[in-house]
């Protein structure tokens, strides 16, 4: 009762209780004894420790045989008060907490002076919990940058380079100059310098063109140096050691060679170059030995060709670009210049002298004036050396990068392709997500150019960006890309509100370009009311040959087309090694087309393990349900969402857990939104019964009606089986998400209480009232 409980808070805390608090008071002083106490001791001092003694204390802790999770768990519930997604996986509750709390402080959105516990005059906020953030979010005006890369968060900064691997930008907004050069320093430092592997961007309905491209560039490992990389007023760190090594090795290099003018004595035609001798030398000097390039662990380790523009590429060769010279190679730093055709002057680089706002260009003058520069600039000698030197992969031909084709014309020349030819290569991420971000079509060559040679590049995630045509400018990209003796790209997914073509004919367009896949996803909302005009100048694949493929995975939402076996079949044949097929929102334009379509598996994927139905209309296909649930090669069976009981009969469900218990194979069934209700839930129960020989080892029945006294009985039956064979099934998880569970409390509360002692179960606090409204609300 309440006067109980003031009556207990009255009374006098024990001597332990007290010892604690005053030895948790005096840590700065007791830190080294107060580790070395025994366990049982420590075990009730560490809940009074302030965050910064409490993450110190992880050694002493471990060694003691305890745990420090239930404290910052209860650390999370004080502080954060709301409870994080998908928390069952968590397994780390002091990164989960100290890596959300650097980001509340960062956005200013948590005050530490609001709990007891994170006032420690020793504790600095961002500094001490930097270590633990391995993925952060960037939002709106991105003040988070501003902040972190101030000259008094230069070792958060730092630790954020070792730690960080995800780098996120959520609902941007248009910024200032200023803010872009600290975006600049940011990204120039957890990307080329850091161990950031993955970018991802989020909601920006109206993107800022120069900051879409500034983020893509710097993702793709390319940059220049110069006062839009000093920190403070002097360029970085990291890259000015860098480039003193290299200046040192050039020099050394040039003595060897005899290049050098003071080495080789008063030589009067060396005193009298013409302007025309010293750019040709300049460029030599720029373009390096043919040797093979240095490497240099701040740099990436790749030999890729750096994308060049339309001009280049229509004139049958690609010029090499300096930047990946000037990347791998010494050079004197006096001698770097970035070549500027349109205007008829070169300018420096890196400028010591020239504060940190120096030249308000520089930034647009990367992400712009390269995209409209005129290789026809370049010197003749340049041009022809290194295009010896270039590959074919980079030229005209059908693997190059975005050549001007429908979806991806040319407006005027080569404006918004990147040439790079004053850029240094640096390290990139390997994984780029875009969500929600409209691309225009110059954007989309831009992105194009940077995917030609981005050989670090693994995943990549296309979501609602309003492609349409402009898809075919992104696979000429990476077809270039795959081209590349040292390319790693193995998942792509792209979805998109409207279909540019046919789901299947985009599909085999992808494998033609790209056989190495691993993954791939196309998914659409809509067709395209105007798909069945064809763009002139973009020809079908649905003729051409797919090559042999690598492709384990292939998830296909189709915006409610029919899924034509024989469209699907060349797919298949190519794809020997698929292990997973996903087929979403399909119609099926005859009864026999299930039919056909499981016999092509059968045929053409032995190793097929996961086969998933989602919103496709099963209902008069109970024969083909049942072959599929018999198949001894398919461990994961999903029909979700697929009517299987709207006109059925018992016999069917019968004839279903049959099957199942005879099929020891089979390891997980899912059947989310298939209107199961209590009854059939039941009959469920009976694949564990004691003459079955199933393997089943999750079971998901989300969104079925399922109702608490049903879930009870259905427990109750579970609870038989297992007695009867003595305790032991391989039954381990149970899904049941969205059902009726909250029209008995207390019944759901006994039914999961149960079956938490037989398997995981995974639940949610879902209101079915609400639900129902809403679902008449749009009918």
């Amino acid at each position: 009762s309440a006067p109980e409980a003031a009556m207990a808070a009255e009374r006098p805390r024990s001597l332990f209780a007290l010892s604690a608090a005053a030895v948790s008071r005096s840590m700065a002083a007791l830190e080294r004894d107060v580790w070395a106490l025994p366990g049982h001791l420590l075990r009730g001092l560490l809940p009074l420790l302030t965050v910064f003694h409490l993450e110190r204390a992880e050694d002493a802790a471990r060694r003691a045989g305890l745990s420090t999770q239930p404290i910052w768990r209860k650390l999370w519930d004080d502080v954060m008060k709301t409870r994080p997604p998908n928390s069952e996986s968590i397994t780390c509750w002091r990164k989960k907490f100290l890596e959300t709390f650097f980001s509340n402080v960062l956005h200013g959105v948590l005050d530490v002076s609001s709990d007891w516990r994170l006032n420690d005059r020793h504790f600095s906020p961002l500094l001490h919990s930097s270590p633990h953030v391995s993925q952060l979010t960037l939002c709106n005006m991105l003040q988070g940058a501003v902040e972190l890369t101030a000259e008094h968060n230069h070792k958060v900064l730092e630790n954020l380079a070792g730690s960080l691997q995800i780098l996120k930008f959520q609902h941007l907004l248009s910024c200032d100059q200023s803010i872009r050069r600290s975006l600049v320093l940011l990204l120039h430092r957890l990307i080329h310098h850091g161990s950031v592997s993955q970018v991802s961007m989020y909601s920006w309905p109206v993107p800022d063109t120069v900051l879409l491209v500034l983020i893509l560039t710097m993702s793709a490992g390319f940059w220049r140096s110069g006062s839009a990389l000093a920190y403070h007023g002097s360029p970085c760190g990291l890259c000015r050691e860098r480039d003193k090594a290299q200046s040192q090795e050039s020099a050394q290099e040039g003595a060897e060679r005899g290049c050098n003018a003071e080495w080789e004595g008063s030589n009067g035609e060396n005193q009298k170059r013409s302007p025309k001798e010293a750019e040709a030398r300049m460029n030599s000097v720029l373009s390096g030995p043919r040797s093979p390039p240095l490497r240099d662990p701040a740099c990436e380790e790749t030999s890729s060709k750096v994308p060049c523009d339309h001009t280049s590429m229509q004139g049958g060769s690609c010029p090499r670009s300096s930047s990946e010279q000037l990347s791998c190679h010494p050079v004197p730093r006096k001698t770097r210049r970035r070549l500027k055709p349109a205007v008829g002057r070169k300018r420096r680089c890196l400028r010591r002298s020239r504060g940190h706002y120096a030249d308000p260009e520089d930034l647009y003058d990367f992400v712009f004036t390269v995209a409209r520069e005129d290789t026809s600039g370049l010197p003749d000698k340049t041009r022809t050396t290194e295009g010896e030197n270039a590959e074919n992969w980079t030229s005209s031909s059908p693997g190059s990068p975005c050549t001007g084709h429908v979806g991806c014309k040319k407006r005027g020349g080569p404006a918004g392709i990147f040439s790079l030819k004053a850029a240094h290569r640096f390290r990139s991420v390997s994984t780029l997500e875009l969500f929600s971000i409209p691309l225009t079509g110059e954007t989309c060559r831009t992105l194009s150019n940077l995917l030609s040679s981005w050989v670090s590049l693994e995943n990549l995630v296309l979501s609602y960006n309003g492609l349409n045509a402009n898809i075919s400018c992104i696979l000429s990209g990476l077809r270039a890309l795959s081209r590349h003796p040292g390319c790693r790209f193995r998942v792509l997914r792209v979805s998109d509100m409207f279909s540019h073509m046919p789901c299947m004919e985009l599909v085999r367009c992808i494998l033609s370009a790209l056989p190495q896949l691993h993954t791939l996803s196309v998914s659409f909302d809509l067709k395209n009311q105007l798909e069945g005009s064809r763009p002139e100048g973009n020809p079908s694949c649905s003729e051409a040959e797919i090559p042999e493929s690598c492709l384990e995975v292939l998830e296909i939402r189709f915006p409610r087309e029919p899924l034509h076996t024989a469209f699907l079949l060349p797919v298949l044949k190519a794809s020997k090694s698929l292990q997973q097929l996903s087929l979403d929102s399909a119609t099926l334009p005859c009864p026999q087309e299930l039919g056909l379509l499981l016999e092509v598996l059968k045929e053409c994927t032995p190793n097929l393990k996961k086969l998933s139905f989602h919103d496709v209309n099963l209902a008069e296909h109970q024969k083909e349900v049942l072959l599929l649930l018999q198949d001894p090669g398919l461990q994961e069976i999903t029909f979700s969402f697929c009517r299987l009981f709207e006109s059925s009969t018992a016999e069917f469900l019968s004839e279903i857990i049959n099957t199942v218990k005879r099929n020891s194979s089979l390891k997980s069934l899912k059947l989310p939104g298939n209107r199961l209700g209590n009854h059939r839930l039941v009959a469920l129960a009976d694949i564990f019964s004691e003459d079955s020989s199933s393997s089943l080892c999750q079971l998901d029945v989300s969104s079925n009606c399922i109702k608490p006294d049903g879930l009870l009985e259905f427990t109750k039956k579970l609870e038989g089986h297992i007695q009867q064979r003595g305790g032991q099934i391989p039954f381990t998880h149970l899904r049941l998400f969205q059902n009726w569970l909250d029209q008995d409390a207390e019944t759901a509360q006994e039914a999961l209480r149960r079956l938490k002692a037989v398997c995981s179960v995974v639940n949610d606090s879902w209101d079915s009232s609400q639900a129902f409204a809403d679902y008449i609300s749009v009918m």
